[in-house]
């Protein structure tokens, strides 16, 4: 095999997936950092996120502390290529950089400032950062726990009663929307699937009640400012 100079590579050519299959993130972030924004984001903190599958990646800023956090979806990054971690990256150091100068327009969290950024990258290394994911088979098989509610709400969409989380934590009275399914439908969480290391053989689990249209939120509970991946 012919000698590759990684330093020649684009940052989405596919011998990287040989070469660093499995890229430290805050290597990752640092290289980027000086490559494509000019060092202005070493006050930027990069973590992986265990919890979070419904968004491969979230920019968090506390304007009152001048603190910006993005974390990067472990779950679901571990089941695409490099490439989709590169370009997942690159998406929420733009949201980063416009925070942290101060770029932020009033026209949403990919307005015309997010859209030129995204540009100028694509342009530069050929990567395809969008504003939109494709990730929806990875969340699905992130949720491997499931409840289903025995009462009204299993006819009505779009859940049809069906709770579905990446972990073990049965619906309860600490969601937000308890209170409204106990109002409208009445009827009790039944777990019917799950890894089998973590259902007791034998034993029917059963739990009280959620809202008629539930929403599993990530469990990923973060402050302030918040600049969304929601692609």
């Amino acid at each position: 095999m012919d000698y590759i100079d990684p330093e020649c590579l684009s940052v989405i050519d596919p011998a990287w997936e040989v070469l660093d299959p499995n890229p430290n993130l805050q290597e990752l972030f640092m290289s980027f950092n000086g490559m494509f924004f000019q060092g202005q984001l070493k006050g930027v903190e990069v973590k992986w996120s265990r919890r979070m599958i419904l968004k491969t990646g979230i920019c968090y800023y506390k304007e009152n502390e001048d603190v910006c956090t993005i974390y990067i979806s472990k779950p679901l990054l571990s089941l695409r290529s490099r490439r989709d971690l590169v370009e997942v990256l690159l998406h929420e150091m733009i949201h980063a950089f416009l925070f942290v100068t101060r770029q932020y327009k009033e026209d949403g969290a990919h307005g015309p400032e997010f859209c030129k950024h995204m540009e100028r990258l694509n342009n530069i290394t050929g990567a395809n950062i969008s504003i939109h994911h494709n990730f929806y088979a990875e969340i699905a098989e992130c949720r491997k726990h499931w409840w289903l509610c025995n009462g009204p709400c299993r006819a009505w969409g779009p859940k049809f009663g069906f709770i579905m989380r990446a972990i073990n934590r049965a619906p309860s009275a600490r969601e937000r929307w308890w209170s409204h399914h106990q109002l409208t439908c009445g009827g009790t969480f039944v777990k019917v699937n799950g890894p089998e290391n973590n259902i007791q053989k034998g034993k029917k689990r059963s739990f009280g009640s959620p809202t008629a249209t539930p929403n599993d939120n990530s469990d990923h509970q973060l402050p302030s400012k918040r600049a969304r991946m929601d692609k």
